[in-house]
């Protein structure tokens, strides 16, 4: 025992000792940068935390100084962000989401996928707030190629071979999807849950799609696992993602044609600073959001509304639930409806290029107005 290091009676105590640093790990300064303390100081963080420490160094450097790329510093934010965020700011609201119903055909539903372009659909009974689970393509897919599929007695029989040993005309388009039994589970989350904690529920359960449901167990939208890692990398497009025109254009005469689900930000950052929504726009994001909380109801198909500012909304394209497609333009100045004394002046003044003067109800006969 004599070549052995001396036992303290609390190992834990270990303050009055040099710090050791372990093979792989990296010294850190005992001293702070001066920016680092002084934010510190100002808002009252406390030493050690590590999403305050990195948030700091963000803040405070370039991108040169903290060792990290651009896109890097990006994902660290998004990433950072994503703490806060809830479901409801990266759902797809119900007015957007495409479903199905249980007994659609299956033709029917190979259309519905081809038109759509996405992999999954929610199915539902009467309406979207019965839903009974989620349908994907790889199991229609699946479901298809098994019924197509030939024995190998009919093989031997055939004289000229079916390619790939398939033989599509024995799949029933007409069977309702029902009854091909390919319908999964779906999650169902609350629109306050942070996106972060559903990430990782869809991770655990390895269902990649949720419908959000409000407290009256209503369908309020639709969340997958694309939209939350698009929270933290960015808008992804796959080949299969079409070129979609820009949610706002000009056009030849200066006007504007817009989605109704341009967010406010795009459209004022395409017409320019004086498009002011004012109050009414505070509370929502898109610009039909924004004519419905304005107008104080939903506008119908060729409505025109005066604003916002020296500007004029026509809706080109409405249904009974919402706003489609807009027409913005400058507000044209129109003259100001004439008096009802004034047009009698008008029709009594034999001389229709010579104005009446209100002041003088008799005239002088120099200026060849008649009396009657």
């Amino acid at each position: 025992m004599a070549d052995s290091e001396p036992i303290h009676d609390n190992p834990r105590n270990t303050r009055n000792l040099p710090a050791v640093v372990q093979p792989g790990e990296i010294a850190r300064p005992t001293a702070e940068g001066w920016l680092i303390r002084a934010i510190r100081t100002l808002f009252g963080w406390k030493a050690g935390s590590v999403r305050d420490d990195l948030q700091v160094v963000l803040d405070a450097t370039t991108p040169d100084d903290a060792g990290f790329s651009a896109v890097e510093r990006t994902m660290l934010r998004n990433i950072l962000n994503l703490h806060e965020r809830r479901i409801a700011d990266v759902m797809v609201h119900r007015a957007d989401i495409i479903a199905v119903k249980r007994d659609i055909p299956l033709g029917e539903l190979m259309d519905r996928f081809e038109s759509a372009g996405h992999s999954r659909f929610v199915v539902y009974n009467e309406t979207l707030d019965d839903p009974v689970g989620i349908v994907h393509i790889r199991d229609l897919l699946t479901f298809m190629t098994a019924k197509a599929r030939v024995s190998e007695a009919t093989k031997t029989k055939r004289k000229k071979p079916l390619p790939a040993g398939l033989d599509l005309r024995a799949v029933d388009l007409a069977l309702p999807l029902q009854d091909a039994n390919i319908i999964r589970k779906l999650l169902y989350v609350p629109p306050s849950m942070r996106a972060i904690d559903l990430l990782a529920q869809m991770q655990a359960s390895r269902i990649h799609l949720a419908l959000v449901v409000d407290e009256y167990g209503g369908s309020d939208g639709l969340v997958s696992l694309e939209d939350i890692v698009e929270q933290i990398v960015g808008e992804i497009d796959d080949e299969h993602d079409s070129d979609e025109p820009p949610s706002i254009v000009r056009q030849l005469d200066n006007s504007f044609i817009a989605d109704a689900r341009a967010s406010i930000d795009d459209v004022r950052s395409v017409i320019g600073e004086d498009f002011v929504t004012g109050e009414a726009g505070e509370e929502v994001e898109t610009l039909g959001g924004y004519l419905v909380s304005f107008v104080g109801r939903l506008p119908v198909r060729g409505e025109v509304i005066s604003g916002p500012g020296n500007y004029e909304v026509e809706v080109l394209d409405a249904d009974p639930r919402r706003v489609k497609r807009l027409r913005i333009a400058a507000r044209k100045e129109r003259p100001a409806p004439r008096t009802q004394r004034e047009s009698r002046r008008r029709e009594a003044s034999p001389d229709q290029g010579t104005p009446p003067s209100g002041d003088a109800p008799n005239p002088p006969p120099s200026d060849g107005a008649g009396t009657q």
